[in-house]
């Protein structure tokens, strides 16, 4: 008999996804593991696993349709059974929805369900192949077993679709299996060749369909700006202490793997601040209305996605930064962040967050201002640090000239729960606390 796989539902709110790209065709065989297709709900692209073995007879849903959770997107044929038999007895089920780059979507349900489970996707465009020396296209259970077998996935070749390394290619691997195609010591130093100038294409006109993600970004910065009252307040702040330090720690613990960025002193600042002003810890309740003051503090940390996954911006939660140390949100922080950008978070590791930092200094940006992440009653946009002249008074009392670090920091509140006053002596309270760094260390 076969068996017909719907659409899942991926996170708390998706209602529906979008096939991105399908990594199997009609009459591959898949085993459980295999990856199946990309989906992009509204939170994240992942993946979807086949859970069972047999052959695809049906691919319901065309790249780029937008699916209802519970329609039909692919029948399987199990062993034996004749494709077009398997086909046509899951046709009635559910018709194949249209793109969503026509502007439709099919609506029929089935009553079929889901043999599948979706992991978060290592790239939302994957064609099979590695674009790195650290990344390899497998499925999480092929992951899953090599880790257990100490085996190097990079070693092994693909059998799956589009050469994507499944369980069986694992099974059949030596443990320890060195890299067949690791790169030798001459073609590691060989100095790279410059890139060529890109050459200008012409612009056009067109129309882009908004992706899941960016629909629901939309949303949510729409409602963010029309119903909270925002205002800004900017102060100024002197690294030089703070980096000095970041450098001797960094340099003690570089043997154990461990590099702080300011970012990591910045996230410890602002949770612990909180203990002094909870009125920044908290969110608006419209039912009465009230303010909820939050026992504990969560970070969130945006993070922008590559464009190759379809762009966009998620928050990954640093779960009570105000009792972690710095080595812990650093390691957590790039955990996070890494993952969004390769396969995907949680919604569990996009939630709860009660403050939000976006930092934008690495990309060279001096001030800005952030739209507030809801629930939360405020935001903090940071720039880079920009060397600059001070003039400081030296041992004899006399002025001089300097040059330090100074870093701008610009929080978004929510009026009705922070006023000016509010908001200055917090950030007042934050910049102390990065100007005399030690006390982030206890």
């Amino acid at each position: 008999m076969s068996i017909s796989v719907t659409m899942p539902r991926m996170s708390d709110t998706m209602e529906q996804g979008t096939v991105v790209k399908w990594h199997v065709k009609e009459g591959d065989t898949v085993s459980p593991g295999d990856v199946l297709a990309d989906i992009e709900t509204d939170k994240a692209t992942m993946e979807l696993e086949a859970f069972d073995e047999g052959r695809i007879a049906k691919l319901a849903a065309s790249e780029g349709a937008n699916v209802s959770v519970g329609d039909l997107i692919v029948v399987i044929a199990e062993e034996g059974e004749d494709l077009a038999d398997a086909a046509s007895s899951a046709g009635s089920a559910s018709a194949a929805p249209k793109a969503k780059a026509e502007g439709s979507s099919d609506s029929s349900s089935s009553t079929a369900t889901a043999t599948t489970t979706a992991t978060p996707s290592s790239n939302g465009t994957s064609n099979g192949s590695s674009t790195g020396s650290d990344r390899v296209f497998a499925s999480p259970l092929a992951r899953k077993i090599a880790t257990e077998r100490g085996i190097d996935l990079a070693s092994i070749s693909g059998s799956g679709p589009s050469g994507r390394v499944v369980k069986k290619d694992v099974e059949q691997a030596a443990p320890g299996q060195a890299a067949a195609s690791a790169p030798t010591a001459a073609a590691q130093s060989a100095a790279p060749a410059p890139a060529p100038m890109p050459v200008p294409t012409e612009l056009e006109d067109r129309n882009v369909p908004l992706s899941n993600m960016r629909g629901t970004i939309a949303r949510r910065l729409v409602q963010s700006k029309t119903s909270i009252p925002h205002y800004q307040v900017t102060v100024s702040v002197r690294l030089d202490a703070l980096m000095e330090l970041r450098e001797q720690l960094n340099a003690q613990l570089a043997s154990q793997g461990v590099k702080l960025s300011v970012n990591d002193f910045l996230v410890r600042a602002c949770a612990l601040a909180m203990h002094q002003h909870p009125f920044i810890n908290s969110s608006w309740n419209d039912n009465g209305p009230s303010i909820d003051l939050h026992k504990h503090v969560n970070i969130g940390v945006a993070v922008s996605l590559p464009m190759e996954r379809g762009g966009g911006l998620v928050v990954a939660t640093i779960r009570s930064a105000d009792a972690q140390g710095l080595r812990t949100i650093s390691s957590e922080t790039k955990r996070l962040a890494r993952k969004a950008r390769e396969k995907g978070l949680t919604p569990e590791e996009m939630s709860e967050s009660t403050f939000t930092i976006s930092n934008l200094g690495m990309f060279g940006v001096d001030h800005f201002t952030a739209i507030i992440n809801p629930p939360n009653a405020a935001i903090l946009a940071v720039g880079q640090a920009i060397q600059k002249p001070f003039i400081e008074t030296d041992e004899d009392g006399e002025p001089e000239l300097v040059i330090g670090h100074e870093m701008s920091m610009t929080m978004s509140s929510d009026h009705r729960i922070i006023d000016g006053a509010m908001a200055a002596e917090y950030l007042t309270t934050v910049r102390q606390l990065l100007e005399s760094p030690a006390s982030l260390l206890v």
